[in-house]
């Protein structure tokens, strides 16, 4: 018997014990943006410390200037690489408290009417049962073969649901001790319930907010109305300029950097059987709405954005009032890919907004946030090494996918440590995570953890 088989086979054995050290987790209520539950925080931290002690890693809890951090080092082989695992032990608020069906903090298993199971619960899905994977194929390898394959450092973070402002510094002050080959990330999902993925492409942020200011006041439309300038209507004006009849961003200089999709990607891409029907259809739409002749995988995981998130002012309120107001406002997040240069966009942005004001209106910016993408080198070995691992496990030919939103901490390693990513995780769309009745699929768990056992054997190898 090889020692995968016999991980796996412990795996099986010991799979109502490894529940139940995930329901130990689920049921602290580590909610990282509230301050009343800074305790429960502390109290998960040293849970996940004393389980992963137990496993024979050298373990501690880490203080930040807010909610600790894990930090775990396990030796490996001699010439095996070295493996940065990252996950979060912080949730979300459960608020709306009255739309759960069960208690959130009180984990459950549940069964649907295919005959398939759930474990609902707030961190089900993002991330205690995610990390628990990786913790349980570590467990397992222990158990079997008295070592890991890899060497192996786990740093398990408590405020990625609020900001995660104290991880930078953290990553800047220990640098030494997390400098690894690669990392490891479970904070993703699957292509579908039976096709595992490995996500490549994250896009990256910028956030603007304006103000453009007119009048000294707001105005009565019958004395003003065509004669004084309606902010309202500069705004929409500006806003509509940023895109031409085609969908393509007019800003100067906004697609340097964009690359086009590799043609061995774009072509595993279309095996994936992805349809704009099928993923409009959900939202109860149908006619893709961005750049023409891109579908709609290629404008969410592969092309750069802009869109208007929100834009007010005047009277909102009941009835009817005739006024011009004085000031309108405008939020707008641009997603980028490739080498985009977030500051030279917002730069070129703020240029084209401000030449499309009035002489006599002014404009204010206010920015939240810019951080680039991050692309995954596919011609690592490593990235097809685990992408058999996980083919191997589940009977299906795993994916190299993208995916529109951001996970900030792939950024950080990548500028902070010269790391890239392996984004493995076992979520399914309809997790509801950040929603009541959070869940996670009962086959996630048991054959993520399994998947790992796999992954973590063929880097060693």
């Amino acid at each position: 018997m090889t020692d995968i088989q016999a991980a796996l086979d412990h795996l099986d054995a010991d799979a109502d014990p490894a529940l139940a050290r995930l329901f130990e987790l689920l049921r602290f209520k580590s909610i990282s943006t509230d301050p009343a539950y800074a305790e429960e925080c502390a109290k998960a931290a040293a849970w996940l410390a004393e389980d992963l002690a137990s496993m024979g890693f050298t373990a501690r809890v880490a203080p930040t200037k807010g909610h600790p951090i894990v930090l775990a080092h396990h030796d490996g082989p001699q010439g095996a690489p070295h493996i940065l695992f990252y996950g979060h032990y912080d949730v979300q608020p459960v608020d709306p408290i009255d739309l759960w069906h069960s208690d959130p903090f009180d984990p459950q298993v549940k069964s649907r009417a295919d005959g398939s199971q759930i474990i609902v619960g707030r961190g089900t899905g993002d991330d205690k049962g995610q990390l628990m994977t990786f913790l349980e194929a570590c467990r397992a390898l222990k158990a079997t073969t008295g070592g890991l394959p890899c060497k192996v450092t786990i740093l398990l973070e408590g405020e990625e649901e609020s900001g995660g402002a104290n991880l930078p510094p953290f990553l800047e002050e220990h640098a030494d001790e997390l400098r690894a080959d690669i990392a490891v990330i479970c904070d993703t999902g699957m292509w579908d319930r039976e096709t595992p993925a490995i996500t490549t492409m994250l896009r990256g942020m910028l956030g603007e907010e304006l103000t453009v200011h007119a009048a000294s006041r707001d105005l009565h439309s019958g004395f003003y109305g065509g004669a004084a300038a309606n902010p309202l209507r500069v705004l929409s004006h500006a806003l509509s300029g940023l895109h031409d009849e085609t969908g393509r961003v007019t800003i100067a200089g906004f697609y340097d950097g964009v690359p086009e999709i590799p043609a061995d990607v774009q072509k595993q891409w279309n095996a994936l059987g992805f349809s704009d029907e099928d993923f409009l259809g959900e939202i109860g739409l149908s006619i893709p709405a961005g750049e023409q002749g891109r579908n709609s995988m290629q404008a969410t995981w592969a092309r750069p954005t802009a869109e208007v998130n929100g834009v007010w002012g005047g009277y909102t309120g009941a009835g009817f009032k005739t006024v011009i107001p004085a000031e309108a406002h405008a939020k707008i997040s641009f997603r980028l890919v490739g080498t985009q240069d977030p500051l030279k966009i917002r730069e070129a942005f703020r240029a084209q907004i401000s030449a499309a004001i009035p002489a006599d209106c002014r404009v204010e910016f206010h920015g939240h946030g810019a951080s680039p993408a991050s692309v995954m080198p596919l011609n690592d070995p490593k990235f097809e090494t685990a992408r058999q691992a996980l083919s191997e496990e589940w009977g299906i030919e795993a994916a190299f996918v993208g995916a529109g939103g951001s996970i900030p901490v792939v950024g950080e390693l990548q500028r902070q440590l010269g790391l890239h990513s392996l984004l493995i995780g076992f979520g399914q769309n309809d997790d509801a995570i950040h929603s009541p009745n959070e869940k996670y699929e009962m086959t996630s768990f048991r054959k993520g953890a399994r998947s790992f056992v796999r992954v973590l054997a063929a880097l060693g190898a």
